[in-house]
């Protein structure tokens, strides 16, 4: 099943017009090094094939925190990318009783779900040396700017105002 959700993934960002980053050898090293924590929820047209899946979400399940990120699909199904990406990871939550589900950096869509924004991180290595007074540059100004995104997006997140 592992084959079919890479292929799901690389479809997905042809259709954006370039090939996924992520190498196939990756998400083989995630099953095999974390099995234990990797989840894919597939998704099934029943006239298409029954036993063949058509999209497919990679979660990874941490102490408390369910994670959601990469996700792929065949062809276009109304409303499956949410189904599958967000849902269904809300619902396995409340199934295990884990506290928080992170579905993912990007996507204004998720506002109108109710997924608030919050700020995250990342940690990156520069084999040249040279470049790190640019990114420092560029990871500063951008600081700002996510940061004005995140008030701005936490002003149209789908919560009644306490009155």
């Amino acid at each position: 099943m592992l084959e079919s959700f890479y292929r799901f993934y690389q479809i997905t960002y042809l259709k954006r017009g370039r090939q996924g980053y992520l190498k196939k050898n990756f998400f083989h090293l995630l099953r095999d090094l974390l099995p234990e924590q990797l989840l894919i929820c597939f998704a099934f047209d029943t006239g298409f094939s029954k036993d063949e899946p058509v999209a497919g979400a990679l979660f990874m399940q941490g102490e408390d925190t369910l994670y959601g990120r990469y996700w792929g699909a065949l062809e276009e199904y109304d409303s499956l990318h949410f189904e599958t990406c967000y849902y269904q990871g809300i619902e396995y939550c409340i199934a295990n009783q884990i506290s928080r589900f992170d579905p993912g950096a990007q996507g204004e869509h998720k506002i109108q779900r109710g997924f608030e924004p919050i700020e995250t991180w990342s940690t990156h290595w520069l084999a040249r040396p040279e470049f790190r007074s640019a990114v420092q540059r560029f990871t500063e100004e951008e600081e700002q700017m996510v940061r004005q995104d995140i008030n701005f997006l936490k002003q149209r997140l789908p919560f009644k105002k306490p009155s």
